[in-house]
């Protein structure tokens, strides 16, 4: 526990010192430490550190030494312990791979896991332990009470997010099935679950059989892997951009000064900011307040508190840069993000969840509120909707249901939204449906829309987020909703996921649900 070391670190070093010289030239310290959570906990001292061999204990990557290593824990002895040996092999070769899958497809980011868990071997022998007790209370095999157990208990009991769980409950729905002991189990495509074998069989059939490293071992599609190296690679980028010197000119060809630079984007953003909604001049306007209407309002309230503080944080730059006011540390926080192309803090704070640069962030904006300017010209309902060009996208899916609502006089806590994705761009459209919504502007992580044959397919290769047509958005009565051949797909603001959470639409497959549960299929607003 460092916390509760750190002045002890300091006698240990000087201790150390001490016992340099005069010692056994045998003699030898080994120390242990956790990795540190933030740059904050790292209070080894230099000297130690310094005069120190450095080991590190780094997690397996990549499938096949993951799945030695989950085989690692067990032994010779383990596979023999159970009195219903076939049934109890193929299940613990099963959870191998199902904890190997878990704990490696962190990997993919948020397309992996919407957050990431701390999965540990412990997590994975006690499963098996509990598998061997449960084998050798029943003669027959368990498998709802197993799968329960390992995937809500042993395993689900690090997961947070309810997607996360839906993910751990499918896999095991797909590995730990009557059909295992029939020898008609694939773990992977090409990669079948193994019949009975001896524990030196079980690590020489990995190496022979599992296929290489890919997406698909994990039921993604390879575009999860494109998409993880490139976010790899722009983080990395990113960091070299901000080490880079701060001082002074930009050198030989270089483009004037960091001040004139950020000088220049400044009078750009300022002059193309257009001028706060008047809400008291707007509310007037309204004639009935409807739920669209409160929607409209509501957007426009936070717009004006967002573009007030961009115009107020540019216009204190600005006289700082031309030395009519001191420069203060959140000037120069600014005067960084507009150099670095990202987008300041203090705009964030008041902001919507985006991974756009600043760049695409402000003109992103600029066509937020020309959207917003449009409805509120006379607050009737655009012909389709720009959901992700909202602060608040809830509020208008909830006001969808609302007006239907009242409509019909249905009570609000028994309805849905029903989703039908139609085969039109928002170009065909010319007004507004009579009941509910089409809104247009998303996009699909995972997967694609097959709009000839109305449901969902395999993503193309390189094609990371293709867009969706245009979706129509009508509230049913939740008892007349179709769940037949459907797939619940979760909607995010961005690619980030997680908190970014939305809505969920039911979208139409051929295929099992499970498939697209697997490759982690979602749609976004933003990509």
């Amino acid at each position: 526990n460092i916390h509760l070391v750190a002045k002890w670190l300091g006698s240990l070093e000087k201790k150390l010192e001490q016992h340099s010289e005069g010692s056994h030239r045998d003699f030898r310290v080994f120390i242990s430490a956790e990795p540190a959570p933030c740059p904050q906990s790292h209070i080894i001292p230099q000297g130690i550190l310094e005069n120190s061999i450095k080991i590190t204990s780094e997690a397996p990557t990549g499938m096949h030494a993951n799945l030695h290593r989950a085989l690692d824990n067990f032994s010779q002895d383990t596979l023999e312990m159970c009195s219903q040996e076939k049934e109890f092999r193929s299940i613990l070769f099963a959870l191998c791979y199902f904890h190997a899958v878990v704990a490696e497809r962190r990997k993919f980011g948020a397309q992996g896991w919407n957050r990431p868990y701390p999965f540990s071997t412990g997590d994975l022998t006690i499963s098996v332990s509990v598998l061997h007790n449960y084998l050798e209370a029943s003669s027959k095999v368990p498998y709802d009470d197993l799968r329960y157990l390992v995937g809500e208990i042993m395993y689900g009991g690090h997961i947070t997010d309810d997607w996360d769980r839906r993910l751990c409950r499918t896999y095991l729905e797909e590995f730990i099935k009557p059909e295992m002991l029939e020898g008609e189990l694939c773990l992977a495509p090409g990669f079948p679950l193994p019949g009975n074998m001896d524990y030196n069989g079980y690590h020489q059939y990995i190496d022979d059989a599992l296929p290489p490293e890919s997406p698909h071992l994990y039921g993604l599609h390879p575009n999860a892997e494109i998409g993880f190296l490139t976010q790899r690679s722009e983080q990395l980028l990113r960091t070299l951009l901000e080490l880079q010197p701060r001082d002074g000119n930009a050198g030989e060809g270089g483009v004037g000064t960091r001040e004139e630079t950020v000088q220049a984007l400044l009078e750009e953003m300022l002059e193309k900011l257009t001028d706060e909604f008047n809400t008291a001049e707007l509310m007037a306007k309204v004639e009935e307040r409807t739920p669209y209407a409160v929607v409209a309002l509501q957007e426009c309230e936070r717009m004006n508190v967002l573009t007030a503080e961009i115009r107020r944080s540019l216009a204190e730059l600005e006289l700082g840069l031309k030395g009519e006011l001191t420069m203060t540390s959140d000037m120069e926080n600014l005067q960084n993000s507009l150099f670095l192309d990202t987008v300041p803090e203090s705009w964030v704070r008041r902001s919507y969840p985006s991974t756009a640069s600043l760049g695409s962030w402000f003109a992103d904006l600029l066509a937020r509120i020309s959207e917003l300017e449009a409805w509120t010209r006379d607050f009737s309902l655009p012909s389709t909707l720009w959901l992700g060009g909202f602060f608040n996208p809830q509020s208008i899916l909830t006001a969808i249901m609302q007006t239907t609502a009242r409509k019909n006089k249905w009570p609000l806590d028994k309805m849905t939204l029903q989703c039908d994705v139609t085969k039109k761009s928002r170009e065909d459209f010319a007004s507004a449906p009579r009941e509910g919504a089409y809104i247009h502007g998303l996009f699909m992580e995972g997967a694609r829309w097959d709009a000839q044959a109305g449901t969902i397919a395999d993503a193309r290769l390189k094609e990371l987020t293709p867009a969706m047509p245009v979706l129509f958005i009508r509230a049913v009565p939740a008892e007349k909703q179709d769940s037949r051949d459907m797939y619940p797909c979760p909607l995010y603001k961005t690619r980030q996921r997680g908190p970014t959470y939305v809505w969920t639409f039911n979208l139409k497959t051929k295929e099992n649900p499970s498939k697209w549960v697997l490759a982690g299929v979602a749609l976004l607003l933003q990509t």
